[in-house]
């Protein structure tokens, strides 16, 4: 049993690799819920849908997100009507129109995850950390954002001041991720943002005291590659909140549970400093740019 933490594209990749080399069936997957945003009247899931259409090998894999092949006649038509910075593909337009209306009925996120991916053909058990309302928000010099408005509409370009995980204090994590994590031998932390992926799914009541107690081994991989995130605003995140933007501030991060850490090769010299925190630490390649790479960095994280 393997459970995984992800948020979106990182994480999917190297989901990609680990379901090349395990027994599918084994592994559960534990994906981040504070992007979650409500536009055009729809319930949208950002690193769910990403991590399902990757899994599913449905994903647009140059653009990182959305069903490969996918048109965006309805985006384009609507755009005429008023002013769209959110853009999904009409296949992708599908799943959030399916979603919404099964919410709606009165399932709940999890079951509804859980019925897209039997659609798919999926087999991993995906996991969303909480059914519950939790929107993670930047703090930025032009006031407290939704992420994926301070990310997609704003381009990050917004200077960070903080992150606020709004709901964290009340929201509950779906049934079977607290036990997943103590259940599992191995618990993989993906190479995700480790503020607005990681570090909102840690925010949830109950993970943190969950991974200090499971027996499991715990594995991270970097994410900041040469100080810099592989995709993403980390860096911006990290600085806003007064972190190096540095591997070793992500082991840092994590020091309170963590058994391993897989470092890129590049960042070797970090290596002493991340073991003076008490972490195993292994160097690698972490780019992922081929299916070669994603299937080489799963076993060596099934190594560890």
């Amino acid at each position: 049993m393997i459970t995984a933490l992800a948020g979106g594209t990182g994480a999917a990749r190297f989901l990609t690799g680990l379901s090349q080399v395990i027994g599918e069936d084994d592994l559960s997957i534990v994906v981040n819920t504070g992007d979650d945003i409500e536009l055009f009247g729809l319930h949208i899931s950002p690193d769910i849908d990403i991590v399902m259409y990757t899994l599913a090998g449905i994903v647009d894999e140059e653009k990182g997100w959305g069903i490969k092949n996918d048109t965006f006649h309805c985006i384009e038509e609507l755009n005429k009507m008023e002013e769209v910075w959110f853009h999904l593909g009409d296949k992708d337009l599908a799943t959030h129109i399916f979603r919404t209306n099964l919410l709606k009925n009165g399932l709940t996120l999890s079951q509804v995850t859980k019925d897209i991916s039997s659609l798919l053909g999926i087999r991993p058990n995906i996991i969303p950390m909480t059914n519950d309302k939790f929107e993670t928000r930047v703090i930025t010099d032009v006031g407290s954002i939704h992420f994926e408005e301070y990310l997609v509409k704003r381009g990050s370009r917004d200077r960070v001041l903080g992150v606020e995980y709004a709901g964290s204090e009340s929201a509950k994590p779906v049934a079977g991720v607290l036990e997943s994590i103590l259940d599992s031998e191995l618990v993989i932390i993906c190479p995700s943002n480790p503020i607005v992926s990681i570090g909102t799914i840690l925010s949830v009541k109950g993970v943190r005291d969950a991974l200090k107690r499971t027996e499991a081994r715990k594995v991270a991989i970097s994410p900041i590659v040469s100080g810099k995130p592989i995709k993403g605003p980390a860096d911006k995140l990290m600085k806003g909140l007064g972190l190096e933007v540095s591997a070793f501030s992500v082991a840092k991060l994590y020091s309170d549970f963590l058994d391993t850490f897989i470092l890129d090769k590049v960042d070797a010299k970090e290596k002493d400093q991340i073991e003076n925190l008490g972490i195993e630490t292994v160097t690698t390649n972490t780019i992922m740019k081929s299916l070669k790479d994603k299937i080489e960095l799963a076993k060596t994280v099934l190594g560890t």
